[in-house]
């Protein structure tokens, strides 16, 4: 290893005194010089931004490595810079630890104060895209001159401090921000709610500032690059300081080292290293050729020990005094960033971030694979930091003030939001309900922070004329600082305010009266009357031919031997016509005799199968599925939500004559309308947001049905002042009230048990059940009675059975009743208590034996004729 301090013991001295002493076009002048006339085969620099570009050029151009341990960012792309090394970490690595910083404390915005510079402006180009992929926004960008005045500088804070968000990132050089600092404890902005991250452009030297900027920086948080313990460290940390001491006695300062100071060191002795590897050259092969480069900068020598020497100085490895020293694509591999705290007259280490880990309070061994492949996002994982105006608790990002919250005053629908108990001084409510301030209240739970909070009324004076866009306007005019009520997420609102995500369910829908128009024909539906028809003369035509191909069956000789069987008349081929109708109620009766006649009737009884089963489907879709279907007529008066943005829904976006709108403002209007009927001054239909009818078909259970498309919304939800920071956390906090448990039990509690938008059936079917009514097939049973009194009607014989059976049963009543009563005479009569029962009951047949009426003879006769024809043994 080369002892640098021997090899060139005044190499930082002489390199700061030509910094120092030679203006920027100097430099590029000697730079030029030395490369043109002497053996200059590597350059350390350059050490701003403006030199970089020419320098970088150059080097380029003749093949020689420029090495800068100050350089973070590059004004080239990689492809062009093959030569330039940086020995120090990139910005864009910087970047991602402030990102993750701001997104572990959950701020949504932050304001940036930089430095108005070409390497500022590079630097808030990488910031803003690491800001951006963690989905935080900018509040302000605010650009100070480098040779900006406390004048400005207050000017600028003043303009700040009128900003909500109090979350400030600072990239100056240190002089500047020391100024800024002092400036903004002035003003007030180093107290309580304010909070401050300063990057290494600041922290790397605050080793250098004085007390009183030191008491202004009091709970500022700042990040810069780790650099790990070692003794070689601490050896050389007292060698510099007594050194220090012996330089500047007269001044009677000591420099103190810091991160560039190592990174120098380190990349000298990577240099030196390189070179010895390379080992003794030839010097007549130094160089390859004169490049033509122009009249501006003359002929120049192109190297070829400088890719020599770039190639061994990219595979140089060892352990620096600012730790591990690999080059990675021309730059220094990214270690650990260090988190501290400034308190009282130093700073607090409070965690580290890492490329591989993220946030953590230690720094990962390598050992530990389990940490080592997980990355922490969280803050919990520091120690406890001590922000401005001495709070411990962690500042939520904004200004702290207590937020004016707006609801709404309606006269319907309270189970959404009810105001009462209002002071007439200042429309100030204190104990607001309904479905939106449960999940309002729920919501803070679920918040990293705590507000202050005072509900205020609107439409404190019961105005029906009133609207949501007008209290929705009152955002911008300062009036609230937040809505919570029943209000709908619409695009044109989004124009003028933010809102967070909907807790409620999303979409505009149709609502009918879910009650079938009376038909006592329905049953017939399901077929047209040309198919009834045809089923018909079917029926007669297969009943013709079994008739014809049975006729012979009785009309066959009887062959000797046979017995002659007579059939009766009900069995006759003559009936046979009705076999296609019969065989379907009676399917186990012997229809038919033929083997044809048999094939002919199964032939219909597969016909018949499946128009059963299709009038039987069909009837279903009629009862149920047709029922969902509704068309919509332009004759309609559709009723819609006061207040709400349905009105100019309806008249704009679905041109709908407004004639035919009428407002209502409570579920109670809305079904007493419905009730009615357009013809008796009511609607036909209700246009409204989901939410408010699934609590109309709750309440009034089957009497609505929703039909039609669903029109895109987005729902109810909380609104808030355009980028607002609170929109993000009530978003994120709105998610896990709208998917936890307590979702359900709040939606019950105030709309009732059958509610639950979390129901995926529930917004499309009733809670009531459709059942089938008599009146539906009223037709059927007067047609079947139809028949069958006709039947009664006709038949001769039934009517006389009937009669016989009706004086049966008279004459078996009678009997028992006049016997029953003789016999109590006699007993009485006789004084038998002893006597023979069998005595009592002859003498009881004495006494009740009645001789047959004339009515009874004459039914007698009557049966007799009708059966006169009959055989022996019909008898």
């Amino acid at each position: 290893m080369i002892n640098l301090e021997n090899f060139c013991p005044n190499f930082c001295d002489i390199f700061e005194s030509i910094n120092l002493n030679l203006k920027e076009g100097l430099k590029h002048v000697v730079v030029r010089e030395l490369l043109k006339h002497e053996q200059v085969h590597g350059v350390i620099g350059p050490q701003h931004s403006t030199e970089e570009k020419f320098v970088t050029e150059l080097g380029q151009k003749v093949h020689v490595p420029i090495i800068s341990f100050t350089a973070r960012t590059s004004v080239l792309p990689d492809t062009k810079n093959h030569y330039f090394v940086r020995t120090a970490i990139d910005d864009a690595v910087q970047t991602q630890a402030l990102a993750a910083i701001c997104k572990g404390f959950q701020w949504a915005e932050v304001v940036i104060l930089y430095e108005e510079t070409d390497y500022g402006c590079r630097f808030i180009s990488h910031l803003n895209k690491a800001l951006q992929d963690v989905e935080i926004g900018q509040v302000h960008l605010v650009a100070v001159p480098s040779s900006a005045k406390n004048s400005h500088l207050r000017k600028e804070l003043s303009m700040l401090n009128e900003k909500k968000t109090g979350v400030f990132l600072v990239h100056m050089n240190p002089s500047l921000g020391f100024r800024l600092f002092a400036l903004a404890q002035k003003v007030g902005m180093m107290s309580e709610g304010y909070s401050w991250i300063i990057t290494d452009s600041v922290s790397n030297f605050l080793n250098s500032m004085d007390s009183v900027t030191r008491v202004s920086m009091e709970g500022v948080v700042g990040i810069r690059p780790y650099v790990p313990f070692s003794d070689t460290l601490e050896k050389f940390k007292e060698r510099w300081t007594r050194n220090s001491m012996v330089q500047n006695k007269n001044r009677g300062q000591v420099v103190d080292l810091n991160a560039y100071g190592l990174w120098a060191y380190d990349t000298i002795t990577a240099l030196a290293i390189a070179v010895e590897k390379i080992g003794p050259v030839n010097s007549s092969s130094l160089y390859a050729k004169i490049a033509k480069n122009g009249t501006k900068h003359g002929d120049l020598r192109i190297s070829t020990f400088g890719p020599l020497l770039l190639r061994e100085l990219s595979s140089t490895k060892f352990r620096g005094l600012s730790g591990d020293f690999e080059l990675i694509d021309g730059k220094l591999k990214p270690s650990a960033f260090e988190i501290f705290n400034v308190i009282g007259t130093g700073e607090r280490r409070v965690g580290f971030w890492t490329t591989d880990g993220g946030i953590r309070r230690q720094i990962i061994n390598s050992s530990d694979h389990d940490q080592a492949k997980t990355y922490s996002t969280s803050t919990a994982e520091l120690k406890n930091i001590v922000w401005p105006g001495d709070l411990t608790s962690q500042p939520k990002g904004w200004l702290p003030s207590i937020l004016r919250i707006g609801v709404p005053w309606k006269s319907g629908y309270k189970e959404f939001v009810s105001v009462t108990d209002i002071d007439p001084a200042t429309n100030r409510t204190h104990n607001p309900t309904g479905f939106a301030i449960d999940i309002f209240n729920e919501t803070l739970k679920f918040l990293p922070f705590k507000i202050k909070y005072e509900f205020y009324c609107y439409n404190e004076t019961n105005n029906d004329k009133w609207t949501y866009d007008d209290m929705l306007h009152g955002i911008p005019r300062k009036d609230f600082d937040m809505v919570v009520g029943d209000t709908t997420i619409w695009a044109p609102r989004a124009s003028y305010v933010d809102f967070a995500l909907p807790y409620s369910e999303s979409g505009v829908i149709l609502v009918v009266r879910n009650k079938k128009a009376f038909d006592m024909w329905i049953f017939t539906k399901p077929l047209r009357w040309d198919l009834w028809l045809a089923i018909g003369l079917a029926c007669v035509f297969m009943g013709i031919v079994i008739w014809i191909l049975e006729r012979p069956v009785t009309n066959n000789p009887i062959t000797p031997g046979e017995e002659s069987v007579v059939k009766p008349e009900t069995e006759q081929p003559g009936m046979n016509y009705l076999a296609p109708i019969t065989v379907l109620a009676f399917p186990e009766r012997k229809m038919v005799t033929n083997k044809w006649s048999l094939f002919v009737l199964v032939c219909w009884l597969f016909m018949a199968f499946i128009l059963m089963q299709s009038f039987t489907a069909n009837l279903s879709a009629i009862l149920t599925v047709d029922q969902l279907k509704f068309a919509f007529s332009e004759d309609y008066y559709l009723g819609y939500q006061e207040a709400s943005f349905i009105e100019k829904f309806l008249t704009e976006d679905l041109n709908i004559n407004k004639s035919r709108l009428k407002g209502y403002s409570s579920v109670e209007g809305f079904h007493d309308a419905m009730s009615r009927g357009s013809k008796n001054g009511g609607i036909d239909a209700i246009f409204d947001e989901i939410p408010y009818v699934k609590l109309l078909i709750n309440r009034y259970d089957s009497q609505y049905k929703m039909v039609g498309p669903i029109y895109r919304t987005d729902g109810l939800g909380f609104a808030f002042p355009l980028n607002s920071p609170l929109t993000a956390y009530f978003s994120r906090a709105i998610l896990n009230v709208t998917q936890g448990p307590e979702m359900t039990s709040i939606e019950r509690q105030n709309f009732g048990p059958g509610y639950s938008s979390q129901d995926p059936l529930s917004s499309t079917i009733s809670q009531g059940t459709s059942s089938l009514t008599f009146h539906e097939f009223s037709g059927l049973f007067i047609i079947v009675a139809s028949v069958t009194i006709f039947a009664l009607i006709c038949s001769k014989t039934s009517i006389l059975s009937i009669r016989l059976r009706l004086t049966n049963m008279t004459r078996r009543f009678r009997d028992k009743y006049c016997c029953r009563t003789t016999k109590e005479g006699i007993n009485a009569d006789r004084k038998m208590p002893n006597g023979n029962q069998d005595d009592a009951d002859a003498a009881c047949i004495e006494v009740v034996e009645i001789p047959r009426s004339d009515e009874a003879d004459n039914v007698v006769q009557d049966v007799g004729r009708e059966i006169k024809g009959g055989t022996s043994s019909d008898m």
